[in-house]
């Protein structure tokens, strides 16, 4: 049975969140585009912007800086347009909250891609 365009959105971004938490390079490698970027603005308490991209992206996963913790995962929004894509998460781990808002693409090979991803993280108090 043939997948509709959010359930493969839909997908992508599940693919996303369960990589990171499982730390599963492999998966993740999979679902991010080659040119996948993590915006994040305040990142771990350094003012301004900083951007990852996916090589970086990627080393921190498999060097558990990022990732390793189980969160729960709600889509708030799915908006597509054909070969575009921007979905709005909230996720939630034993340590932080976290909002985020990611653009994905229809690649070539006709799999949904992330593309960017642009979080604010907030340490639960």
């Amino acid at each position: 049975m043939q997948m509709t365009t959010p359930e493969k959105i839909k997908q992508a971004i599940t693919n996303f969140v369960k990589g990171g938490d499982n730390s599963d390079t492999e998966l993740l490698d999979k679902v991010l585009h080659k040119e996948f970027r993590v915006t994040n603005n305040g990142f771990m308490g350094v003012a301004g912007v900083t951007i990852i991209d996916k090589e970086k992206y990627l080393a921190n996963i498999k060097d558990g800086i990022f990732g390793g913790l189980p969160r729960k995962m709600t889509i708030e929004s799915i908006d597509d347009s054909e070969t575009i894509s921007m979905v709005k998460l909230r996720l939630e781990s034993s340590e932080n909250y976290f909002v985020s808002y990611n653009s994905l693409v229809l690649d070539t090979d006709n799999e949904w891609k992330l593309i960017n991803n642009l979080a604010v993280v907030e340490a639960k108090k």
